[in-house]
C-alpha cells in the first residue's frame, strides 16, 4: 500500500514533507466540519473495519459493490442493528465523498437491517424516586438533573459553570444534539446541593491553580480567541474528573468533565439495589410521566416519531398505574 493508514502522532509538524497518513485525512476533515468526538471514533472505527474486510486494500481502489459486500456482511454475518448498519455507511459516504473525492454513486443490493420499531423505556415516578434513592453525592445530582431538567448525559456532563442560571432556575444547554443550543429549568430539588457542589468544585479548581494547574479544555478555538479563558472559574466543568489528564487533542494538562462511564455504572447499581426489572440506562430517566406536561422542544426532543412514541409509551404507563 502506498498510503499508511494509521500513525502514532499527528502530522503535518514543522518539516514534515511526509503526506497524511489516511486515518489522519479522516479526522482532520471530521473535525473541520466540527463534528463530535464520539462522531469521530465512530467513524474511524467503521472506516478501518471496512479496510481489514477487504484485506487491508486502499479505500481508494474500492467502490460502491465493495461498500455493497461490507454492508451485507454486516447485516447477514454480524446481524447488526439498522442503526448501526447505517452508521457504517455513513463513515463510508464521508470517507469517499470528503476525504477521498471519490464520487461512488448509489450503493445498490444492500441487505438491510430490518429497523424495529420500539418503544422508549418510561419509568413512574415511584420507580424514579426509588432509583434516585439509591444514588448519593454528585451522582445523585446528575441523576436528579437527568430526570428534572431531561438533559442527555452527554450534556449533562458537559455543563459549565456559566451556564447554571441560580437567579431565573435555568440551565443553557451548549452544542447538544444537532449542535442547538436550548434552555431548560433548574429544578428546585437540586438547587441546595448543586450550590454546595460547586462550592466543593470551586474549592478544587483553586488548589489547581495554587499548583499551576486550573486549566479546562474549551471548544474549537477560544482557547486562542481567550487566552485566560481556561482557568476561569466560569468555563470550569460542573461535574470535572477526579484527575488531571493530558488529551491529545486539546494539549496541555487539564482537568476534563467525569467520565459518561462513572454515571452509567451509578445507575446501573442503583437500578440493581431497587430491584426495578427494567432496562434502565441514564438516558431513561428522561422518559418519565411528568413529560406529557411538557412541550417537545424543552426537553429536547426535536423528532416527532421519538416523541409520539414515548407519549404513547406515558399514556399506557399511566392507565395501567
Amino acid at each position: 500500500m502506498s498510503e499508511r493508514l494509521t500513525a502514532k502522532s499527528e502530522p503535518g509538524g514543522p518539516g514534515d514533507a511526509s503526506p497524511p497518513k489516511l486515518l489522519d485525512r479522516v479526522r482532520d476533515a471530521i473535525r473541520t466540519r466540527h463534528y463530535s468526538r464520539r462522531t469521530e471514533v465512530a467513524y474511524v472505527t467503521w472506516i478501518r473495519r471496512y479496510i481489514v474486510f477487504h484485506r487491508k486494500a486502499h479505500p481508494s481502489t474500492l467502490g460502491a459493490p465493495e461498500i455493497c459486500a461490507f454492508l451485507t456482511w454486516l447485516a447477514t454475518k454480524r446481524q447488526v442493528s439498522a442503526s448501526t448498519q447505517n452508521q457504517a455507511l455513513a463513515a463510508l459516504l464521508f470517507l469517499y465523498e470528503h476525504v477521498l473525492q471519490m464520487p461512488i454513486g448509489q450503493v445498490e443490493h444492500v441487505v438491510r437491517a430490518k429497523q424495529p420499531l420500539r418503544l422508549p423505556v418510561v419509568l413512574s415516578r415511584e420507580e424514579v424516586a426509588v432509583v434516585l434513592s439509591h444514588l448519593e453525592g454528585t451522582m445523585w445530582i446528575i441523576g436528579m438533573l437527568l430526570y428534572g431538567s431531561g438533559l442527555r448525559l452527554e450534556e449533562c456532563l458537559e455543563l459549565r459553570v456559566k451556564d447554571i442560571d441560580f437567579d431565573r432556575n435555568q440551565i443553557m444547554i451548549r452544542r447538544g444534539k444537532g449542535q442547538k443550543d436550548r434552555a431548560t429549568t433548574l429544578p428546585a430539588a437540586v438547587i441546595d446541593s448543586l450550590c454546595q457542589h460547586l462550592a466543593e468544585v470551586k474549592r478544587l479548581h483553586s488548589a489547581d491553580l495554587a499548583d499551576g494547574f486550573g486549566r479546562v479544555a474549551l471548544p474549537d478555538a477560544l482557547g486562542r480567541k481567550y487566552p485566560h479563558a481556561a482557568v476561569e472559574w466560569g468555563w470550569q466543568f460542573v461535574f470535572p474528573a477526579s484527575r488531571i489528564c493530558r488529551d491529545p487533542r486539546w494539549g496541555p494538562p487539564s482537568r476534563f468533565h467525569l467520565h459518561a462511564s462513572a454515571v452509567q455504572k451509578a445507575i446501573a447499581v442503583a437500578v440493581r439495589r431497587s430491584g426495578i426489572a427494567k432496562r434502565v440506562g441514564p438516558h431513561t430517566m428522561r422518559h418519565y410521566a411528568g413529560f406529557r406536561t411538557m412541550p417537545s422542544d424543552v426537553k429536547g426532543h426535536s423528532r416527532a416519531g421519538g416523541t409520539l412514541l414515548l407519549k404513547a409509551e406515558i399514556r399506557f404507563a399511566a392507565h395501567s398505574a
